[in-house]
């Protein structure tokens, strides 16, 4: 994942020293309780780039090398030799992404495997182990992402809407690469390499695949990140949307033993993961990103054995005998026995005209890095007057040649913190704009300016120089693709006591019994984070419903026959 844990130093030796973590005489033995023993001869291949994540190889008497190679160049490039007592696999081994390294035997021994299985049940049964073989995961995933040389090149325009969906992904997913401008000499030399054109941008060149106007969706496809049927038919738990609701009901449904699947429509982290700054989580007194932890949480539900998927949109919900069936966005039907609905609220565009168009070329509903980086040295706006808002602009203050903050409302204390209004208004590098509205947008491709007027058209319309304007006003809870299910008048999800008896049908009356907290209209279907009614739309509010409402899953499961 990308993200920063301060377990890990980033410093490059302390990085490779945990990388190349060697198991101890008892660990060792314990690990090999797990897997089977095999003698291996020297030059053999165990896994190759581009295969499908496989064993858990721990070297008892053999040495092993991996190696990486880029596509633009036919070489190869040593990552890590492992010898008694050290192991080779890095994170795919919980994402099942497809391998980014070649393993082979550089000479003979023993070798032990333990099966995806076995690992699985590894990494829930033998904390110590747990522990440190995710710490050399993460290091390795880290020392991958610094290399020069990648297996996966992406070729295309990150200022187009296409590319920053593109670059979006792959940093919410912590995927190896190296972006490429495609109108750079090295841009123009790698398509001219894999036989391209600049009518094929995006595209993707990996050992094995080239894949032209590439999407988040074929490129996760095509990674092994893409929803993939678990050994049983029916999952115990299926969570839609993997904002901190559905990653906290992640964490507890897998940790508790149940099987879970994890399912977005984008990337893992949701409308948090858009968030520079959250000061007010408890236990992080110097604030992180939203990124930062929302991708902790995704490993924490990775290593407690939860499959997650992504981007997986979700189209429909109906119940099916005693399950329920989801239906994904290529016709995928996946069988529950309960479902968790945490698909969150998003940011609401504005009725200006090309909204549409400039949307990813100018326009951003989030303020991470990525974005701050994409328009940095040049005048930016945020429009909003809540929490997101002030911490986006005072995030974006670091990168850009002045901010400007857009307030509709007269007053910008009115629904933000008094700390982030104390440091917006200290500030020299944001204009704070209140009673403003934005009247239009300018710019051919790219956005270049935005014209300014009093709220409801009042007053004169005064344009300033735009390259970014990032928008975080209200929010729209993503329950269109929801049917059966009960909605209140602005589409949220009404639970347990918020339901009437005209919402429940003759089902209620046959379960003899009210909902569970958390439970939606619909028998085992609950609803978690800022998708609920009564949620309080906050991070740790969503943390918080989302592991109440596993609870809730696992009373139902107790009581269903």
């Amino acid at each position: 994942m990308a993200t920063s844990f301060p377990e890990i130093n980033d410093h490059p030796e302390e990085l490779a020293a945990v990388a190349a973590f060697r198991l101890d005489d008892s660990q060792l033995s314990l690990a090999v309780r797990y897997s089977i023993s095999e003698e291996v001869s020297a030059g053999e291949v165990l896994f190759d780039i581009g295969d499908e994540s496989g064993d858990l190889v721990i070297s008892g008497t053999a040495t092993l090398e991996a190696l990486c190679s880029s596509p633009a160049e036919a070489r190869e490039q040593s990552f890590m030799t492992y010898g008694p007592g050290q192991f080779a696999g890095e994170l795919n081994l919980l994402t099942g992404q497809r391998s980014s390294l070649q393993v082979r035997v550089a000479a003979p021994g023993t070798i032990h495997r333990v099966t995806p299985e076995s690992f699985r049940r590894l990494m829930a049964q033998e904390t110590e182990l747990s522990d440190l073989f995710l710490r050399a995961f993460l290091a390795r995933r880290r020392l991958l992402r610094q290399a020069t040389d990648q297996t996966l090149r992406i070729v295309g325009d990150a200022d187009s809407a296409m590319g920053m969906a593109l670059r979006t992904f792959i940093a919410r997913q912590g995927v190896p690469h190296l972006w490429v401008d495609g109108a750079s000499p090295a841009g123009e030399d790698a398509l001219r390499a894999a036989g391209l054109t600049t009518a094929d941008l995006p595209a993707a060149v990996m050992p094995g695949a080239i894949l032209p106007q590439v999407t988040p969706g074929t490129l996760s496809q095509r990674l092994n990140l893409a929803y993939r049927r678990t050994g049983r038919g029916t999952s115990d738990l299926i969570v839609v949307g993997a904002g901190p609701a559905g990653l906290a009901a992640a964490v507890y449904g897998a940790s508790e033993g149940l099987e879970t699947v994890l399912l977005d429509a984008v990337a893992t982290g949701g409308q948090a993961a858009t968030s520079a700054r959250i000061e007010n989580y408890l236990g992080f007194p110097f604030g992180l990103s939203g990124a930062d932890l929302t991708a902790r949480a995704a490993v924490q539900a990775l290593k407690f054995g939860a499959h997650i998927a992504s981007p997986c949109g979700v189209v429909a919900l109906e119940r099916e005998g005693g399950s329920h069936l989801v239906t994904l966005v290529d016709g995928t039907r996946i069988r529950s026995r309960a479902v968790i609905v945490a698909t969150g609220a998003a940011y609401r565009a504005l009725s200006v005209d090309r909204w549409t168009e400039l949307t990813g070329a100018g326009i951003y509903y989030a303020a991470t890095d990525l974005e701050a980086q994409a328009v940095a040295g040049r005048p930016v706006a945020v429009v909003g007057g809540a929490n997101s808002a002030g911490q986006a602009a005072l995030h974006l203050a670091q990168y850009a040649d002045g901010v400007t903050l857009i307030v509709r409302g007269d007053d910008l204390g009115a629904r933000m913190s008094a700390y982030l209004v104390e440091r917006i208004t200290a500030d020299p590098r944001i204009t704070v704009r209140t009673g403003t509205e934005v009247a239009a947008l300018h710019g051919d491709a790219r956005l270049d300016g935005v014209s300014l007027t009093g709220r409801a058209g009042g007053g004169p319309v005064h344009r300033i120089d735009c390259s970014g304007l990032f928008c975080f006003i209200g929010a729209q809870p993503a329950t269109s693709w929801l049917s059966g299910v009960v909605l209140d008048e602005n589409g949220f999800i009404p639970t347990d006591r918020e339901l009437t008896r005209d919402d429940l049908d003759e089902r209620w009356k046959d379960l003899g019994r009210a909902p569970l907290p958390y439970e939606t209209s619909v028998p085992g279907v609950f609803a978690a984070g800022d998708v609920r009614s009564s949620s309080m739309k906050r991070v740790a509010a969503a943390v918080g419903d989302g592991a109440s409402a596993v609870r809730s899953v696992h009373q139902f499961l107790a009581l269903a026959p």
